[in-house]
């Protein structure tokens, strides 16, 4: 695991894009794994801005997302595919029909679940899955649990991730209680893994998943048995490991 230390949001958002844009320029035809929230928008922003200058081209690549919410529809501004289409794949040449999300509004979990993992075996295997993390340690939507969920499943979604959404929706009520998720086994399956995190509010949890005990109660620290993993975290979310 290598972790780069960055001075800030920002900062640490361009050097995450730096190395997605590596990707992209080594292998013009590449699978990115996607993640959403408040964690990769600028991310997204810096990739779109390389775009904008003509230093990266995106009509080879071919993404998967890592979630989406079960019940809300792609026309819904807090569903994961929306979010996508206004940070990333309305703002640059990615070929729309090779941009995949879960199917949220797909009501048979097995039958969405077997698609998905079909679908990115297909792919080839994702080269560079982007990720965020949780407070509570979760990647994707994988909650810390008795043991690790290794394929594309539906999960509950736990308190502490309704009401850490709750933000973007009118209420408590209207945040979706289930969502379809790669599992953990799907993402270690990855070639490269690039995590960004910020912030001192994840001080504590950045300490714990990647410098603790690899447990499925820390989803994320599954991670240090990957061979191929980069943080990118700034220096308040960096403030409680170990030097």
């Amino acid at each position: 695991m290598r972790i780069i230390e960055t001075k800030d949001y920002t900062d640490m958002s361009r050097k995450a894009a730096n190395l997605i844009a590596a990707q992209i320029v080594t292998k013009p035809n590449c699978v990115l794994g996607l993640a959403t929230g408040s964690s990769p928008i600028g991310t997204y922003d810096r990739l779109v801005e390389m775009y904008e200058q003509g230093d990266l081209d995106f009509s080879g690549i071919s993404t998967v997302n890592l979630d989406e919410y079960k019940g809300l529809d792609r026309e819904n501004d807090q569903s994961y595919y929306y979010f996508m289409h206004e940070h990333l794949f309305d703002r640059v040449n990615v070929v729309a029909e090779r941009t995949n999300v879960p199917n949220g509004m797909e009501p048979d979990a097995d039958k969405e679940c077997k698609r998905y993992e079909e679908l990115i075996a297909s792919l080839g295997g994702v080269d560079l899955q982007l990720l965020g993390l949780g407070h509570n340690g979760h990647i994707g939507f994988n909650e810390p649990a008795e043991i690790f969920d290794k394929a594309t499943h539906c999960v509950d979604l736990t308190e502490s991730t309704i009401e850490a959404n709750k933000r973007f929706f009118a209420s408590v009520d209207d945040v979706p209680r289930q969502a379809y998720t790669m599992g953990i086994g799907t993402i270690m399956r990855a070639k490269k893994v690039l995590l960004v995190v910020s912030g001192e509010d994840k001080a504590d949890i950045v300490a714990k998943a990647f410098f603790g005990d690899v447990t499925p109660q820390v989803p994320a620290s599954i991670l240090q048995m990957h061979p191929d993993v980069t943080v990118v975290a700034d220096a308040a979310a960096l403030s409680k490991i170990p030097r």
